[in-house]
C-alpha cells in the first residue's frame, strides 16, 4: 500500500532479516519508547536464537516491513496469556512518516484473529497514535518491570474487536 512517502509493503520474515532487524533495536530512543525489552537489548546472538526460535512458530505471524524496498522494521502477531497481541518496530529514519500505521493497517487485513490487543508505554505517544489510527480502542492500563528503564511503568492497553 502507498502512504504518502512510500510504497509500504510487508512479507514474511525470513531469518535473513534478523541481521538487520536487530540493529534497529540497538537505537537507545528507540528502545526507551519501547520500554519492554530483553534483558540484554545489545546480545547479538541471544537475539537470533531467540527470533530464529519465534519465525519457526506457526502461531506468531511475522512479517518484515518494507519501504522503497528498504527493510523499515517488523510486526509481528503472538500469543500471551492466551490473548493476541501486536508489536511492531520501526526504524528510526521512518518515524513519523506514517509507515508504521500504513503497515499496521496493512497487518489487520493479513492477521483476521480478533479480538487483537496491544500494548504500549504510557509516554509512547508515537505508538499509541498508530494504534488509535487503526481502530484500536484504549480499555485499561497495567504496570511492568521495563528492562530498558529497569523500574516499573505504567503501559496502555489497547484493543480491536473488528
Amino acid at each position: 500500500m502507498k502512504n504518502s512517502t512510500y510504497e509500504i509493503q510487508l512479507r514474511p520474515t525470513v531469518v535473513a532479516d534478523l541481521d538487520v532487524l536487530f540493529e534497529f533495536q540497538l537505537d537507545h530512543e528507540a528502545r526507551h519508547l519501547a520500554a519492554f525489552t530483553s534483558k540484554d537489548s545489545t546480545d547479538k546472538k541471544a537475539y537470533l536464537a531467540k527470533y530464529t526460535r519465534l519465525l519457526a512458530d506457526p502461531a506468531i505471524n511475522n512479517q518484515t516491513i518494507i519501504a522503497d524496498n528498504e527493510i523499515a522494521g517488523s510486526i509481528a502477531k503472538f500469543i500471551m496469556e492466551g490473548d493476541a497481541e501486536i508489536t511492531y518496530w520501526i526504524d528510526k529514519p521512518f518515524w513519523g512518516k506514517g509507515v508504521a500505521t500504513t503497515a499496521l493497517k496493512d497487518f489487520l487485513t493479513l492477521e483476521t484473529t480478533r479480538p487483537i490487543f496491544g500494548r504500549v508505554a504510557f509516554d509512547n505517544l508515537g505508538s499509541q497514535k498508530v494504534l488509535e489510527n487503526c481502530g484500536f480502542v484504549k480499555t485499561g492500563t497495567d504496570k511492568g518491570f521495563a528492562n530498558e528503564r529497569q523500574t516499573e511503568i505504567e503501559e496502555f492497553i489497547y484493543r480491536l474487536d473488528h
